[in-house]
């Protein structure tokens, strides 16, 4: 297990050189994560988890030997193989049933962010951290699209949800916790769980504080329907 004092290590995977050479910059500017191989396809990035005791990898929804979901292969076989070991999915499109199958049968240790927000390097760095402690995190833009398009159906219960329970519903399914949202959004921890709480009521959604990737999970789930 790495100590608190150890950095995150952690391998990228992409296709594209160009992609690999940015997000290697990105992190060379991260303090406390250490960048420890860059790879082309699942073959190289596998031979990495396999000799190099990563933390985390990024890895591209889309990349040879298959050229398909690639990223949803690999997730699944590192929860196999090496549960320890977070995984962040980037991909092109939000497309919540690629998002549902990463987070099947467990969110724990699994972030999906899109790939045009890489650039951002504070929403890189959460994910790498959350994933590497165990967490879950959906893109924040991935949840506005996926609210939207379920507020335009008359029949969906996220439209009587009231415009602060669709903030707290967003930032829950970034994999926060509810003094986290609080802070986020400048609420008492008592008024989060209370908002929190008929979300999950509308929504009839089991609401389980002490497993917030279970949380995350339902919320995706809920919402690409």
């Amino acid at each position: 297990m790495r100590a608190e004092s150890e950095p995150i290590r952690v391998a990228i995977a992409d296709d594209s050189y160009l992609i690999r050479e940015a997000i290697g910059q990105i992190l060379g500017r991260m303090t406390g994560i250490e960048l420890v191989a860059a790879c082309a396809d699942g073959d190289s990035l596998w031979d990495a988890v396999e000799n190099k005791s990563l933390d985390a990898v990024i890895v591209d929804m889309r990349m040879p030997p298959s050229g398909e979901v690639e990223g949803i292969e690999i997730a699944s076989r590192l929860r196999d193989r090496h549960p320890d070991v977070g995984l962040v999915l980037l991909s092109q499109y939000a497309e919540p049933r690629y998002g549902l199958e990463l987070m099947s049968p467990s969110a724990a240790g699994r972030a999906y962010l899109l790939k045009d927000r890489v650039h951002d390097r504070e929403e890189l760095e959460s994910a790498i951290r959350t994933v590497a402690r165990g967490g879950t995190m959906i893109d924040p833009s991935m949840v506005r699209m996926l609210l939207e398009t379920q507020q335009q159906r008359r029949s969906s219960a996220v439209a009587e949800l009231t415009r602060r329970e669709q903030e707290v519903l967003a930032e829950m399914a970034q994999g926060k916790s509810n003094a986290a949202i609080g802070e986020a959004l400048g609420l008492t921890k008592r008024a989060v769980e209370k908002h929190v709480g008929s979300i999950f009521m509308k929504l009839e959604l089991s609401d389980e504080e002490d497993m917030v990737s279970r949380r995350v999970a339902a919320v995706l789930l809920y919402l690409a329907e």
